[in-house]
């Protein structure tokens, strides 16, 4: 769980995500195509990977661990919540607040 905490907290977003997961493309693809140099950790290539994806299971409480989405140090959450920001222009805001996002 620190660690987690700690990575979360050393950009203004970073994305916890899974190689193989097309969720975790999706909303690594939205933050790219707004402009967000995001910081992006996928667990299958970290060797503690798999210790991380339990500490973001209980963060997140339920539903697949990733992808996980932190803006300025504080999860908010996975796909649904990232989109559902997003639709209700909500995000943008958050990540301009974060300082990851000067436009």
């Amino acid at each position: 769980m620190d660690r987690v905490m700690k990575m979360a907290s050393e950009r203004g977003v970073v994305i916890f995500t899974l190689n193989s997961c097309c969720m975790c493309h999706t909303v690594t693809r939205l933050f790219t195509d707004l402009g967000v140099n995001a910081l992006v950790h996928e667990l299958d290539h970290d060797p503690k990977g798999k210790e991380m994806e339990r500490a973001l299971l209980k963060l997140l409480g339920k539903g697949p661990p990733v992808p996980a989405v932190f803006i300025g140090g504080k999860l908010v959450g996975g796909t649904n919540k990232v989109m559902s920001l997003h639709l209700g222009g909500e995000l943008v805001p958050m990540i301009r607040n974060a300082g990851a996002l000067w436009l």
